[in-house]
């Protein structure tokens, strides 16, 4: 099991720092600039979880290997031709993708800590939103989840019940881990791609 989280958080934070690579170059950013960005949407929300938690030391001081992987991510994102030719568009994917697996690992951390499931919750939408808000920040963008056209930090908190009540339902943790996950990485995709909010301006004209 410990393989199968380590390798999540790895995958999660490669996807959060291209996320925020891209967002860096699309700001025309020097390399100082892309690896602090991609730093930032990586471990942003992991470093707010342990602060909250009082979970010292912070998860990436004990596991530098992730800090000197962005880093060399960051060298080679910068100095890459083609880099700047990825549109910023292309966040999406991989930030549904570090959304789905931190907000589930922040989650589990919790509940493992002894952390109620509405804490927990909580901690687990930190944890997956907080690294992306620092992104548009620092980039100068209104981050996603505080934008009336996305579906953001309600997917991340419904994820973190869906996995509480599978986990509970089939006591399998990986299996609940899993469908936490994909849910969502899935319902962020298909949000983005069908327009889907929360709440509507009723002054907008439907056919627009």
């Amino acid at each position: 099991m410990f393989d199968i989280i380590y390798s999540l958080e790895m995958l999660g934070v490669i996807a959060f720092a291209i996320s925020g690579m891209i967002a860096a170059k699309s700001k025309n950013m020097d390399p100082v600039g892309v690896f602090t960005i991609g730093f930032v949407t990586a471990l942003g929300g992991g470093t707010l979880r342990d602060l909250m938690m009082d979970n010292h030391p912070l998860y990436w001081i004990k596991h530098q290997e992730q800090p000197i992987l962005i880093l060399g991510m960051a060298i080679v994102f910068s100095y890459w031709t083609h880099a700047s030719r990825i549109k910023e568009a292309r966040i999406v994917l991989p930030d549904a993708i570090g959304l789905g697996i931190f907000t589930i690992l922040g989650a589990q951390l919790a509940l493992d800590l002894g952390h109620s499931w509405f804490i927990a919750s909580l901690l687990g939408v930190m944890t997956g939103t907080f690294g992306g808000a620092l992104r548009d920040t620092l980039c100068n963008e209104v981050p996603f989840i505080f934008r009336k056209d996305q579906i953001y930090a309600s997917i991340s908190f419904a994820g973190c019940w869906l996995y509480f009540i599978c986990q509970w339902a089939l006591e399998s943790e990986t299996l609940a881990l899993n469908i936490g996950l994909l849910f969502i990485v899935v319902v962020r995709l298909l949000a983005v791609r069908f327009d889907i909010r929360l709440q509507r301006d009723p002054h907008q004209d439907p056919q627009h």
